[in-house]
């Protein structure tokens, strides 16, 4: 079976056109043939996302709220139906996951990227010691739903009364399935996270489909990401990076807790003002780019592109980690022979 075939929401997908696309060895829709479309609906509709690369841990036992809070960035002593976003960091203060963590009645929830939940799973329980706390994957399928009307859209389909607080969530009865809907601060423009069963995957997305929500490939997802500056791991961030490079400092850690892995770093780099060598940038292009390619000025890289896509709004858009020598909007750097512009928001350059 080709790793097409068992995207659980393939057939799915391809009854709407879709056009997939393997990014780092996970399948993705790219569009449904229609991306500017697709962008107006995310933006002010509802659009509807696949969140495929997504997983589910599932933290249990007397101690794990107790646990958890000595290992991650983010403070998760807080009440069921609350939560957070948050880091796990090395011991040198580098990026291993980043982390939605959902405070449940007797468990707690890490959603993270698929691929990096055998990791985490292994250095919490590396850690873990004697505390009686206990791990188990939970399969799940995570949907993303965004846009000005995509509360509405929810509620229409049944999931009622919504979340307000970013990671606050509820139990709701969608087509008959119990889902997990989330508030999620990390989705462009906000939004809510879905957490359903496998099997409930296909009648929820066909419930929110018949209630209007629009289904959106990742080139629309990209050129919105891009413009509000919202990095997803393995595309944005990865172990190269320290958290202060990133941007999540404020909505992934809690500066008033107490020691846990990797604080020491996070803490020096506080101390001395958030200052790093890099920092990831949104840029406004002259022509279109690729993940991945260098950025050069005075005939010397300076930082490189996580994503890029090409906006309905903006035209061609990119983010990156560039040097500190060109973090101010308005320094200009050469991608592919082309100028790009460091931006504050695109808003200011907009036509």
């Amino acid at each position: 079976m080709s790793r097409t075939e068992a995207f659980i929401l393939h057939d799915a997908h391809a009854a709407g056109g879709a056009v997939f696309r393997d990014r780092r060895g996970q399948t993705v829709v790219a569009s449904y043939g229609d991306p500017d479309g697709e962008y107006a609906a995310a933006l002010d509709g509802a659009g509807l996302v696949d969140l495929a690369e997504r997983g589910v841990l599932e933290v249990s036992g007397p101690q794990r709220q107790k646990f958890l809070q000595g290992m991650l960035s983010n403070d998760v002593l807080r009440p069921p139906g609350q939560g957070c976003r948050a880091a796990l960091l090395t011991t040198k203060g580098h990026v291993q996951a980043l982390l939605r963590v959902l405070v449940g009645k007797d468990t707690l929830r890490l959603e993270t990227d698929s691929s990096r939940l055998d990791l985490v799973r292994g250095t919490l329980e590396h850690h873990r010691v004697a505390a009686p706390v206990r791990f188990a994957a939970r399969p799940t399928a995570v949907l993303a739903a965004l846009g000005l009307r995509a509360g509405e859209r929810l509620e229409k389909a049944g999931a009622h009364p919504l979340p307000h607080e970013p990671e606050a969530h509820v139990r709701v009865t969608i087509a008959g399935h119990e889902a997990v809907v989330v508030r999620a601060g990390d989705l462009p423009g906000g939004g809510f996270v879905l957490h359903v069963a496998p099997e409930a995957a296909r009648p929820v997305w066909d419930a929110l489909c018949a209630a209007r929500a629009r289904p959106v490939g990742r080139e629309a997802l990209d050129a919105l990401r891009v413009e509000t500056l919202r990095p997803w791991y393995e595309q944005d961030v990865s172990e190269e990076n320290l958290l202060h490079e990133t941007g999540l400092v404020a909505e992934c850690h809690a500066a008033i807790k107490g020691c846990y892995l990797g604080q020491e770093t996070v803490a020096r780099l506080e101390g001395r003002g958030g200052n790093v060598n890099k920092a990831l940038r949104r840029l406004s292009l002259a022509a279109p780019a690729a993940p991945g390619s260098a950025m050069r000025a005075e005939e010397r890289d300076v930082g490189r592109v996580t994503t890029a896509a090409v906006s309905p709004r903006y035209g061609p858009v990119a983010m990156g980690y560039i040097h500190r020598s060109h973090f101010a909007p308005g320094a200009v750097v050469q991608i592919d022979g082309a100028p790009a512009t460091v931006v504050a928001s695109f808003e200011e350059r907009a036509p």
